[in-house]
C-alpha cells in the first residue's frame, strides 16, 4: 500500500456515496478526487420508467453536496438516451442538466432492447435515428462545456501519471491527471520532452500548454 499513488473509485451508485466515503476522500492524499456516477438520466418520467431510485431533484442535492465536500472533484458519469417513451422535452431536461452541473466526463449509450431486462417488454418507440440525433445533442453540449473549461487550464501546473508513447507520434507521450481514469476518459499529451526520460507508470510534474477537443498539452516542468 505505501507505493500505491493513486487510488480510484470506480462505478459508484448514488445510494452508496455518504458523508463518510466523501470524508475519506477529501482527507487522503493517495484517493483520487474522481468519482464516477452512473445516473443514466435526469428526467423524472424517464427516471421510474428505468426504475431508478433517484430524481433529478435527489441528483442535484447529491452533486452539490459532493462538490462542497471535496473541493476539486472530477465528476463522471453515464446517460441513456431513446429509452422507450422518451420524449423531445426530456432530452430538454437532460441537456439542462449537464450544463447545469459541468460534469468533467460523460458519456452517452443509445438504448437497446436487452432481454431479460424489466424494459424489455416496453415498445421500442424511439426511432434509431432519433436515438442518434439524441445522443449527438448531448455529447455535443459536453464538448462544448469542456472545450471552454479545458482552454482556462492554460498555463495550470498539474501532476500526471505516464502512460507510453502516444499512438500518433512516438515523440509524443500519453498521460493522465489523477481526474482522469485509464482508458475511459481523455489523456494529456506531453510534448516538448525526451521520451527516454520517462518510463510507463512514472510521474511527472507538467505545465498545460495547450487544448484539443477533450485532451489536454503539456509540457514536462523539469527541475531547476
Amino acid at each position: 500500500m505505501a507505493d500505491l499513488e493513486w487510488i480510484r473509485l470506480l462505478y459508484l451508485y448514488p445510494t452508496t456515496i455518504d458523508d463518510e466515503t466523501l470524508a475519506a476522500m477529501a482527507d487522503c492524499d493517495k484517493v483520487c478526487k474522481y468519482i464516477d456516477l452512473p445516473l443514466q438520466h435526469a428526467s423524472n418520467p424517464v427516471l421510474k420508467r428505468m426504475k431508478r431510485p433517484g430524481s433529478r431533484q435527489k441528483y442535484d442535492q447529491l452533486l452539490t453536496r459532493i462538490r462542497a465536500r471535496v473541493p476539486g472533484v472530477a465528476l463522471r458519469t453515464t446517460f441513456i438516451v431513446g429509452f422507450p417513451g422518451e420524449s423531445d422535452a426530456d432530452v430538454d431536461e437532460l441537456c439542462g442538466f449537464v450544463d447545469d452541473h459541468r460534469f468533467d466526463h460523460v458519456g452517452v449509450f443509445t438504448y437497446s432492447h436487452e432481454e431479460g431486462t424489466s424494459a424489455y417488454a416496453f415498445d421500442d418507440d424511439v426511432a434509431a435515428r432519433r436515438k442518434a440525433a439524441r445522443r449527438s445533442r448531448v455529447m455535443g453540449l459536453q464538448k462544448r462545456l469542456v472545450r471552454i473549461r479545458n482552454r482556462g487550464r492554460i498555463g495550470e501546473r498539474a501532476r500526471i501519471v505516464v502512460d507510453g508513447p502516444a499512438s500518433e507520434h512516438e515523440l509524443v507521450l500519453k498521460g493522465r491527471l489523477s481526474t482522469q481514469a485509464p482508458d475511459i476518459d481523455a489523456s494529456v499529451y506531453l510534448t516538448e520532452c525526451d521520451p527516454s526520460r520517462f518510463a510507463s507508470g512514472d510521474f511527472a510534474e507538467v505545465e498545460i500548454v495547450g487544448a484539443r477537443n477533450y485532451d489536454l498539452i503539456a509540457r514536462p516542468v523539469l527541475p531547476s
